[in-house]
């Protein structure tokens, strides 16, 4: 019998992978450096903090993923936060009206001007950076017409809120945080199984060539900053929860924390490459990056910038890499 060698063949690696490995890589190093430095970081309540004290900071995230997704960016969602909850808080405390109706009722006008600014975009082909910049000014505009002083909150269905706690064994989670999670876990789905996410890996990967296979482009870019003004008016509703307040100078540079933590998540500037979990995973790398300052007690808290800043600048760097890499090996295949 003869014997003969049997080669063994490794499946490749997806290159689109790389940067979520190395977003999940930085935060395992993380929480173990912060685990032998200090006693009690490991507490799962810590963990829990980093949710709830995150929590709007995510959920604009979400919508920001899907904005980048695409090619585009959304410099208003920080600036829409901030009018969601002055209108809240004018419209709940001055006007009377009920929580119940307000609520829906801002997630509507987030969603409609986030679509405003999609139409703007696709139909007269407007820069995303522009229209957004705009946006932000207006929305920010807007929170100062209301009023330039904060308006607290004292409805009892806000205070309610502000007060739930879902119980975890002995520990427990704000109602906000809870918010965050539910959003995440929505948008892994639009994103990885529906066709609406399919349309928009398609359109950050080649608009032209989505056009060309029949996809909904035009209505896919309007649905996507929909989505995100959507998403930036619910971190506004829960921001009023958190704060029990409404104040024009609530979050701002917010929209810039939302792209560093996409950003840090894995998800390709250029669009078409991105994982939700990696925005995720970025937002805790921004507020693990403050638990390890809190912790150490003689840094500045300026310090979480600056890390931050390092953080997105290699990151940037890294994709320009990947990506350079990416194309140089697809004219060595056309060759």
């Amino acid at each position: 019998m003869s014997t003969g060698s049997i080669a063994f063949t490794l499946p490749a690696f997806d290159r689109r992978l790389v940067p979520l490995s190395a977003t999940l890589l930085l935060f395992l190093a993380m929480v173990v450096f912060g685990a032998l430095s200090y006693d009690g970081f490991l507490a799962p309540q810590v963990f829990l903090n980093l949710a709830i004290d995150n929590a709007f900071l995510l959920i604009a995230a979400v919508g920001m993923t899907f904005v980048i997704l695409t090619g585009g960016i959304d410099l208003s969602v920080g600036s829409v936060l901030a009018l969601t909850t002055m209108a809240t808080a004018a419209l709940v405390e001055h006007a009377a009206l009920s929580p119940w109706l307000v609520m829906p009722l801002l997630l509507a006008g987030g969603a409609a001007f986030g679509a405003l600014q999609g139409f703007l975009i696709h139909r007269y082909r407007l820069q995303p950076f522009i229209v957004t910049l705009a946006g932000m000014f207006v929305a920010r505009g807007l929170c100062y017409l209301i009023d330039t002083e904060s308006i607290p909150v004292r409805d009892p269905t806000f205070v309610a809120l502000a007060e739930m706690r879902i119980p975890l064994g002995s520990h427990s989670l704000s109602s906000g945080a809870a918010v965050a999670l539910a959003t995440v876990a929505v948008a892994l789905w639009l994103a990885h199984a529906t066709r609406f996410g399919r349309t928009v890996y398609a359109i950050g990967g080649n608009a032209r060539s989505a056009a060309l296979m029949g996809l909904p482009v035009g209505a896919t870019l309007v649905r996507v900053y929909a989505m995100s003004g959507f998403c930036a008016a619910l971190a506004g509703l829960t921001m009023t929860v958190y704060m029990l307040s409404g104040y024009s100078l609530h979050a701002v540079g917010l929209e810039l924390d939302a792209i560093a933590a996409v950003v840090i998540g894995g998800t390709l500037l250029t669009g078409g490459v991105g994982y939700i979990a990696g925005t995720a995973i970025g937002v805790l790398i921004l507020g693990i990056i403050q638990t390890l300052v809190i912790f150490n007690g003689t840094l500045s808290s300026w310090w979480t910038r600056i890390v931050v800043g390092i953080l997105l600048f290699l990151f940037c760097v890294a994709q320009r890499l990947i990506e350079g890499r990416a194309l140089k090996t697809n004219k060595e295949h056309r060759r």
